[in-house]
């Protein structure tokens, strides 16, 4: 009986506890979301002008109407001026950066081919987990955080391991680095190779010619230099590329990102009508529209000229503070994600924590290999500017002046 009674008791005070959370999420529900502007100056995502946001508040509409063909269309046209290419199989992946990465590897390697990754920050890493998982071979060159491969130590990985497909991040956003691509597609043509890029973080803030530097397929995100919100990812294949992904001899692990049912839905394979294949973001779609007819207004020719000399300017700015910049070599330096030495003696923790509480912008830390060595900050798109330059400088020194720093 009194087991009973102690039961009886507990099952009341587990209904007291549960109805007291269902209230508190009543409660906290009701109010209207609030959400504070801060100036985005970290790696990613960067700051969305009104323009864009105002494009993606454009009624929904269904993902199989002409209408949102037709902007699938004008995204594709985007992205092939971006790119500078002119592949047929070009499109933009529901989902941020990461998935179209997958796409890319999942697509176009199958279980045992041997891919080969230039690993030179973490996003190498990451591409070399992907193909890990889905049964490839995987070999790697490795460099030191910010440094890259000359094309002869390329050449011999590729005729040492004669792989199906070799990755590069031309953007690498958690060292600092722009990786030179010339010369590469051609030397993996040369070991029939495919060639796979990540532009996350420089394309439309550093030159990139797909088609004349015989990219096989190359990727990057809505959330960087096209200032969109995330959740979009253009990418495109290079007809040699197509070819290797559609005599696979097993279908490609990923259904959702299986190239022949993206194919179809962006209208890509030639066929006269587009079948269900999932619901496409649309308001994600109308966003993106959008920032690629801002780049096209700008013209991708300034728009690298714009961040090239923003980045130089800053780099000037943070020298004669007397901090150092982690790439050495000018021009490895990555003209929208600048890597700074983290300052001795200080907690970079505690620096990139006082600016944003005292000046409301985001810088951030290092990721993956570059973590507790370097102090990151994006200057992309519309955010790449003297004046936030400026802003970034002043946040800077105030922090150095205000933070702890050891006298050990």
């Amino acid at each position: 009986l009194l087991q009973k009674n102690t039961q009886t008791k507990l099952m009341h005070l587990l209904i007291l506890c549960w109805t007291a959370v269902i209230h508190y999420y009543q409660v906290v529900l009701k109010k209207p979301l609030t959400v504070p502007y801060r100036h985005m100056f970290g790696p990613g995502p960067s700051n969305v002008p009104s323009r864009i946001l105002e494009a993606g508040a454009n009624p929904v509409i269904g993902h199989m109407h002409p209408e949102i063909f037709e902007i699938m269309n004008d995204i594709k046209s985007g992205i092939q001026y971006m790119f500078q290419t002119q592949n047929k199989m070009t499109l933009a992946v529901s989902g941020t950066g990461h998935s179209a990465m997958e796409c890319a590897i999942f697509n176009a390697v199958e279980p045992g081919e041997s891919v080969l990754v230039a690993v030179n920050g973490i996003w190498g890493e990451r591409a070399a987990e992907m193909a890990e998982r889905i049964g490839a071979r995987v070999n790697t060159i490795v460099a030191p955080p910010g440094g890259c491969f000359t094309i002869e130590e390329m050449e011999k990985a590729l005729s040492k391991h004669r792989p199906t497909l070799l990755f590069v991040a031309h953007g690498e956003s958690s060292t600092g680095v722009l990786h030179p691509l010339d010369g590469i597609g051609q030397l993996c043509h040369k070991y029939n190779c495919l060639f796979l890029v990540d532009s996350v973080a420089s394309i439309g803030g550093a030159p990139v010619y797909m088609d004349q530097q015989e990219i096989d397929i190359l990727y990057t995100g809505s959330q960087k230099v096209l200032n969109a919100p995330p959740g979009t990812a253009p990418i495109s294949f290079s007809e040699r590329a197509c070819q290797k992904i559609f005599s696979r001899r097993t279908k490609p692990v990923s259904f959702y990102l299986d190239l022949s049912w993206l194919a179809n839905y962006w209208g890509c394979d030639g066929k006269p009508s587009r079948v269900y294949h999932h619901t496409g973001p649309v308001t994600a779609f109308y966003s993106l529209r959008e920032s690629l007819s801002v780049l096209v207004e700008e013209g991708l020719e300034n728009s690298w000229e714009r961040h090239l000399k923003v980045a130089e300017y800053f780099h000037a700015g943070l020298e004669s503070m007397g901090l150092k910049l982690f790439v050495k070599e000018k021009r490895l330096r990555l003209p929208t994600v600048t890597t700074i030495v983290a300052p001795y003696g200080y907690d970079w923790k505690e620096i990139t924590s006082y600016i944003m509480k005292t000046h409301n912008l985001e810088i951030s830390g290092g990721l993956g290999p570059s973590v507790g060595l370097v102090l990151r900050v994006g200057l992309m798109g519309c955010n790449s500017s003297r004046e936030n330059v400026d802003m970034v400088l002043a946040a800077l020194k105030d922090a150095l002046k205000h933070c702890h720093k050891s006298k050990v």
